[in-house]
């Protein structure tokens, strides 16, 4: 692996980005860390695991209800198995998440899975895949079970969220049952709401890419709203106060980082990537990437001076989110300023576009990473090294397979 290491104690590239000191996650291990790679490289076998298709004979045994839009991911895990080939790793498969998924693990000896599936079908699907591995007996890149659950159940998350005393829009669930929603009549939406006249955001619990989320001016119109996103998704549909300022993201990941080819361990989780999304006139919400792809006219990187004082805020709530939550690796924030400027988390989403740039199409999270120096390949290495970090420091119960390689 072609690969150097430096240790620093802050990231010299993101001054204000990543804020104060605090002790390192795990100390002085990144040279160790370095020869575990370039080792286990020779050898790994890893399998980077897609959604798989429900209409594929074999992939199910009953096809059922999707309440989460379904997309495969496919093109976006062979730009993952493409980076760590070109970085050193030999036997990189790809491998569709389905039933058959542990057959497959078994006939090619996989070591480690990094799972960018979103899941095949049925409620939380985004967490039956590392499920499956923990099952299995695999170790793998990706959040665990619960936590990828989480933060993939809006009204979870929010409620998570409150818990720790960090802020988020209003809120309130609803199940539709067959009689019309009213307002006044649904104690968890007045309790939430009060006599708020809207505007409001209705949106599916589990979802992606800003798919089935409706802008609705007023309250005697959240009915059809909601009867429209219950039909599309027959799951719980969450009603949020809409905010009317800017629309930020951000990304935040594990301390350990790869930049020009060389891994660092930072003090604390490395925040990048922060952007503005860049709303349209008349564009009350950012507009599905399935329909217009990330290009550099639909966000814009906070690097401006009179940025700093919300890319600060921006860095500080991320970092609070990260660690009062117990998050363990890669995650994208999407954040939204009230009508005064202050920034509330909107969701977070627990796999977040890795697609690699190509002509004038992107990531959010790919965007910015030139302020900091890092390419794809760093991207990738990165979530890649700090997941090894600490399945072999802080699992180890968990990554036998892993450690017998080095």
């Amino acid at each position: 692996m072609r690969m150097s290491v430096v240790m620093v104690r802050k990231n010299p590239h993101a001054a204000n980005m990543n804020g104060a000191a605090e002790p390192a996650r795990r100390a002085a291990r990144v040279s160790e860390l370095e020869a575990q790679i370039g080792t286990m490289f020779k050898r790994l076998r890893l399998a980077v695991v897609y959604g798989g298709d429900k209409r594929v004979e074999g992939a199910v045994i009953e096809p059922t209800g999707n309440p989460r839009s379904w997309k495969s991911y496919e093109t976006v895990a062979r730009d993952i198995a493409a980076s760590m080939r070109r970085q050193g790793c030999r036997d990189v498969s790809l491998v569709p998440d389905d039933m058959r998924l542990g057959e497959a693990m078994r006939e090619r000896d996989i070591h480690l899975a990094w799972l960018n599936t979103g899941g095949v079908q049925g409620h939380c699907s985004v967490a039956h895949a590392p499920a499956m591995m923990e099952l299995f007996g695999i170790p793998y890149i990706g959040h665990d079970p619960m936590m990828a659950g989480i933060l993939d159940s809006k009204h979870v998350f929010k409620r998570q969220l409150r818990s720790a005393g960090l802020p988020t829009a209003a809120f309130a669930i609803v199940l539709p049952e067959g009689a019309p929603f009213e307002p006044e009549a649904d104690p968890v939406f007045v309790n939430a709401f009060g006599d708020h006249p809207g505007p409001f955001v209705v949106k599916p619990v589990s979802g992606r890419a800003s798919l089935n989320v409706l802008y609705v001016e007023q309250r005697a119109e959240l009915g059809a709203a909601i009867d429209e996103v219950y039909g599309r998704t027959r799951n719980f549909v969450l009603v949020e106060q809409y905010l009317g300022g800017a629309e930020y993201c951000v990304a935040i990941g594990g301390p350990v980082i790869c930049r020009g080819g060389r891994l660092e361990r930072l003090d604390r989780p490395f925040v990048f990537s922060p952007l503005e999304r860049v709303l349209e006139p008349g564009e009350r919400i950012f507009t599905s990437m399935d329909v217009r792809p990330i290009s550099g006219d639909r966000a814009r990187l906070l690097d401006r001076p009179d940025d700093l004082p919300v890319r600060h805020a921006l860095t500080e709530l991320a970092l609070a989110v990260y660690e009062q939550l117990g998050i363990e690796t890669l995650v994208r924030l999407d954040i939204r300023a009230d009508h005064k400027g202050r920034l509330h988390v909107l969701e977070a989403n627990p796999k977040p576009d890795l697609k690699a740039p190509e002509g004038g199409t992107t990531s959010l999270v790919a965007l910015g990473l030139a302020e900091f120096g890092m390419s794809y390949d760093d991207l990738i290495m990165s979530v890649f090294a700090d997941r090894i970090d600490a399945l072999l420091s802080r699992r180890r119960g968990t990554a036998d397979r892993l450690a017998r390689l080095i």
